[in-house]
C-alpha cells in the first residue's frame, strides 16, 4: 500500500489526511504537539474551555462540502447556531452597534445610520454574491501552479465585477460615507494582511459571508470541528502520531525518502506538509533541495501576528455579546501600527470573544469565559513586560465601555503572543495569521504547493494556496490531496 506522511494535524492537513485515505493511501500524521488541530487547539483549565485561536465560524458551505465528499453532513460531528446579533462593535460607550442576522434587520440598521443606504447595501452584498461564488467555488479550489488556471472563461468574461484593481477602501466608500458602516465592512479584512486601502475589493467577498451567509457557532468550541475532522479520518484509517517532532526529511537523489521523526528514521512514499512551509522548507530540508531563499522568505508581507489573553472570570457579565469588537480608538492608526510602520500599537483596536453568552458548557455555572485578542505585527519583540501592559490597557478600557468591574474577578489568566507561536507552530516570525493576501501574493505568485527538486513532496496550509483562515485551509488540503492523487496516478 503506498504510505504518506503529513507533517502537522491543522485544518489543512486534516483535509488531506481523510481525502488520501479516502483514495485507498496508508496515511500517517505527525504532530508535535499533544492533540490535533494546530492554531485550533482547545485550553482546558479551572473548568474553563478556550478555543485558543479561531473563534469565527465563516462560510458554513465550505466545511459542509468538505464532509459531503465522505458522505457526512456537519451535522454528524457538531451542532451549529447561528448567532442573531452576530456581533457588537464598541465605538465609545455611548455609542453601541449590535450587528443583526438577516437582510431586514440589517437595511434597517443601515438606513438608521446612514438615510436611503440599505439600497446600496443590497447592491453591495449582490456583487459579494458573485465574488464568492467565484472565489471561493472556483478561484480557491485552483492549486496555483500556472497563471494559466486564471485564463478561465468564465473568469475573463467576469473579471471586471471581481474589482481586483480597486481597493477595499475606495470601493466601500463609492457605496457609504458614514464612519461607522465603514469600518464595519472593512474590519473582515483587518486580518488578510495590507490596510484597506490597499487589499484587492476582491476580498468584500467576506462581507458576504459575513452578512448574507451568517456567523455560526459550534456548540462546545471551534474545536470540535477539530474533533469531527480527526473522527473522520480516523474512521477512514489515518494514524495519528501525537508528541512527534519531524527533524528532518531524509532524501535519496529528487525523492524523499521519509522522515526521522524525533530519533527514528520512518519511509513513506509521499509526504505532504501542513506545518509552517518556511520551517519545513529551511529547517527540515536539506539546502540542495530548498525551491525558496531565505531572502525569498524575508521579502514575503505576512498577515498579522496577534496578543491573545485568555481570561476565567467569576461571575456573568453584562453588556457584552458572543463576539465583540472595540473599535473606540482610531482604526487607521492601528492598523499602520500593523502594516506600515510596524510596532506595538499605542492605542489598540480589539476583539473579544465570550462564548460562554451562547454555550454554557466552556465555562463553570456563574462564569464567564473569555477570549481576548489585538492583531499586531509579525516579527515584534514579545515579553512579560509588554503582555502586562496590553492586559491592563483591555482590561481598563472593557471596565469602561462596558459599565463594570472585571479585574478583581479574574479567577484564571494565560496569554500567548509571538513567542508561543513559534514555540508551538514554528510560526514564521510568529505569524498568527500566515501570508498576506495582497495582489502579488494571490493564487500563483504564492509559496507553490510543489517543489520540483523532490518530486514526491507537496505543501497545504496558510502559506501557500489559497491562503490564510480556517475555510481556505480546508480547502488547501483537499486541493494537495486532489494533485497529489493526479500525479500519482490514482486521481478520484
Amino acid at each position: 500500500m503506498t504510505r504518506v506522511a503529513i507533517i502537522g494535524s491543522g485544518f489543512s492537513g486534516l483535509a488531506a489526511s481523510s481525502c488520501l485515505a479516502q483514495a485507498g493511501f496508508e496515511v500517517t500524521v505527525f504532530e508535535k504537539n499533544s492533540s490535533a488541530g494546530g492554531r485550533a487547539r482547545k485550553l482546558e483549565a479551572q473548568g474553563f474551555t478556550f478555543d485558543m485561536g479561531p473563534s469565527w465560524y465563516w462560510m458554513p458551505d465550505v466545511f459542509d462540502t468538505f464532509f459531503k465528499s465522505f458522505g457526512k453532513t456537519s451535522a454528524d460531528y457538531y451542532d451549529l447556531v447561528r448567532l442573531d446579533p452576530s456581533y457588537r462593535i464598541f465605538f465609545s460607550k455611548e455609542e453601541v452597534l449590535d450587528v443583526p442576522a438577516g437582510m431586514p434587520a440589517l437595511c434597517q440598521l443601515f438606513d438608521e445610520l446612514e438615510p436611503g443606504s440599505s439600497k446600496f447595501l443590497k447592491r453591495f452584498l449582490e456583487e459579494g454574491k458573485y465574488k464568492y461564488e467565484t472565489g471561493m467555488h472556483n478561484l480557491v479550489y485552483k492549486p496555483g501552479l500556472s497563471l494559466s488556471e486564471l485564463l478561465d472563461a468564465r473568469l475573463m468574461k467576469g473579471v471586471l465585477r471581481l474589482h481586483v484593481f480597486q481597493s477595499v477602501s475606495a470601493y466601500i466608500k463609492k457605496y457609504f460615507q458614514d464612519r461607522r458602516l465603514v469600518q464595519l465592512l472593512e474590519f473582515p479584512v483587518l486580518f488578510l494582511g495590507a490596510p484597506p486601502r490597499q487589499t484587492p475589493a476582491l476580498y468584500t467577498l467576506m462581507n458576504y459571508a459575513d452578512m448574507a451567509l451568517g456567523t455560526w457557532y459550534p456548540m462546545g468550541g471551534m474545536h470540535q470541528v477539530v474533533k469531527g475532522m480527526g473522527d473522520l479520518a480516523e474512521s477512514l484509517g489515518v494514524q495519528f502520531r501525537f508528541n512527534s517532532t519531524v527533524r528532518q526529511i531524509c532524501m535519496n537523489g529528487e525523492r524523499a525518502e521519509g522522515l526521522l521523526v524525533d530519533d527514528t528514521m520512518q519511509e513513506f512514499d509521499y509526504i505532504v506538509s501542513g506545518a509552517d512551509y518556511h520551517h519545513v522548507e529551511q529547517k527540515l530540508l536539506p539546502a540542495p533541495y530548498r525551491r525558496y531563499s531565505e531572502k525569498y522568505w524575508q521579502s514575503r508581507t505576512m498577515a498579522p501576528s496577534c496578543l491573545i489573553f485568555y481570561l476565567g472570570i467569576r461571575k456573568k457579565l453584562k453588556n457584552l455579546l458572543h463576539h465583540n469588537l472595540f473599535f473606540d480608538q482610531d482604526f487607521a492608526t492601528h492598523i499602520d501600527d500593523i502594516y506600515q510602520h510596524p510596532a506595538w500599537p499605542a492605542n489598540p483596536l480589539f476583539y473579544v470573544c465570550c462564548p460562554s453568552q451562547t454555550d454554557p458548557s466552556v465555562a463553570p455555572e456563574e462564569h464567564e469565559n473569555l477570549f481576548l485578542l489585538i492583531p499586531v505585527a509579525p516579527g515584534l519583540q514579545d515579553s512579560p513586560e509588554v503582555r502586562e501592559k496590553y492586559l491592563n490597557l483591555l482590561i481598563e478600557r472593557m471596565e469602561v465601555l462596558t459599565g463594570q468591574e472585571i479585574r478583581s474577578d479574574i479567577v484564571f489568566q494565560k496569554s500567548y503572543a509571538h513567542q508561543d507561536f513559534t514555540a508551538d507552530y514554528n510560526a514564521f516570525k510568529g505569524n498568527a495569521y500566515g501570508l498576506a493576501n495582497t495582489l502579488r501574493q494571490t493564487a500563483h505568485f504564492k509559496p507553490s504547493m510543489l517543489n520540483p527538486k523532490v518530486k514526491n513532496l507537496y505543501y497545504t496550509g496558510q502559506l501557500t494556496v489559497p491562503g490564510p483562515g480556517v475555510p481556505p485551509a480546508i480547502i488547501s488540503g483537499q486541493v494537495v490531496a486532489r494533485e497529489l492523487l493526479k500525479r500519482s496516478g490514482k486521481q478520484k
